[in-house]
């Protein structure tokens, strides 16, 4: 179990993908992305191992789910400044995405 404290410490906020590249220095097939957090948080650059599951036309402009208060870590070479949320294995993963429109930077909570 985890205490609620534990989740509380999460900033998850929504997202929008402005633009989409694919990190060919990675070992496994990823993208870099960059996404639109608000006015509070900005810009950030999210690298995700989703490239098998989708392509960028299906990314472009797709509002999605961020942690984006973890500290940053450079995947092969780029620094990611945040983490998506999604849900599966393998060739099944799915983005958590917002069932209506929500504004970027709205918190999930």
């Amino acid at each position: 179990m985890v205490a609620i404290d534990t989740f509380l410490a999460l900033d998850i906020r929504i997202g929008k993908i402005i633009s989409v590249e694919e990190h060919e220095k990675a070992r496994k097939p990823m993208y870099k992305l960059t996404v639109d957090l608000g006015p509070e948080i900005g810009r950030r650059v999210i690298v995700a191992g989703i490239r098998s599951n989708y392509s960028k036309d299906e990314l472009v402009n797709k509002r999605i789910a961020c942690i984006v208060n973890l500290d940053p870590k450079v995947i092969a070479g780029i620094e990611s400044q945040g983490m998506l949320l999604a849900a599966g294995e393998g060739e099944n993963v799915a983005l958590l995405v917002p069932d209506r429109e929500i504004a970027q930077g709205a918190q999930i909570h």
